[in-house]
C-alpha cells in the first residue's frame, strides 16, 4: 500500500452487514472537529448553550420535518458533542395502494428510493449545522473553525432492548453533571 492509499484508507466502523435504515433505535454521538467547545459550557452540571449550541439544538428537533419516518427521543447538545437517540419507524408499503409519485412524497434532501439511513440523518444534521455555523461566523462572529465542523465520522450504537434505551437515555440526561469524568471532554 503507497503512503497515499494509507493516508486515504478509510475502516467503517458500522456493523458489517447490518442495514441502517431498518427500524429501530440508534443511539448517536457525533463530535466537533479536534473536539472544540463551540455549542457553551458546563456550569454547576448543566449545559448552557450560546447561540450555536441553540442552532445545533434547534437543527435536531426539526430532523422530523425532514425524515418524516423518525422520532426523536432523549438527545443532548454538550459543548463539543452531541448525543441523540434516532428512532427509524419503516412502514411496510400497503399492497394494492396507489403509488404517489416519488419527487412529491419525499422530504427534501432525501433520495427518491428507499427508506433514510441513520447515515443520511447523521449526513443531513452534520450538514444543516455546519451551513448554519458558518453564517453565524459570518454574521453573528461566532467562533471560527478550521475547515470542519464535525469530525468525519460519528459514533452509533443500536439499541436492542428497553434496558439499554433506559440507560442510554439516563446517560444522555446526566452527560452535563459527569462532564469532567467525560472522554469527550477538552
Amino acid at each position: 500500500m503507497t503512503t497515499h492509499q494509507k493516508k486515504h484508507h478509510r475502516r467503517s466502523i458500522r456493523l458489517k452487514g447490518y442495514d441502517y435504515s431498518q427500524s429501530g433505535l440508534y443511539f448517536i454521538t457525533i463530535c466537533t472537529q479536534n473536539r472544540l467547545c463551540l455549542f457553551g459550557e458546563i456550569t454547576d452540571g448543566k449545559i448552557i448553550l450560546n447561540d450555536a449550541g441553540k442552532m445545533v439544538h434547534e437543527q435536531w428537533t426539526i430532523l422530523r420535518n425532514r425524515f418524516h419516518s423518525i422520532e426523536l427521543h432523549e438527545y443532548i447538545v454538550m459543548p463539543n458533542h452531541f448525543h441523540g437517540i434516532v428512532e427509524l419507524i419503516v412502514e411496510a408499503p400497503l399492497v394494492g395502494a396507489p403509488v404517489e409519485h416519488p419527487q412529491m412524497r419525499q422530504p427534501q434532501g432525501i433520495a427518491p428510493t428507499g427508506n433514510p439511513t441513520i447515515g443520511d440523518i447523521v449526513g443531513a444534521f452534520k450538514s444543516l449545522t455546519t451551513n448554519d455555523y458558518i453564517t453565524g461566523v459570518k454574521q453573528y462572529h461566532w467562533p471560527s473553525f478550521n475547515q470542519k465542523l464535525w469530525q468525519r465520522n460519528y459514533y452509533e450504537h443500536i439499541i436492542r432492548s428497553e434496558q439499554s434505551f433506559l440507560e442510554i437515555s439516563e446517560y444522555i440526561q446526566n452527560n452535563p453533571m459527569k462532564w469532567l469524568e467525560d472522554t469527550y471532554y477538552g
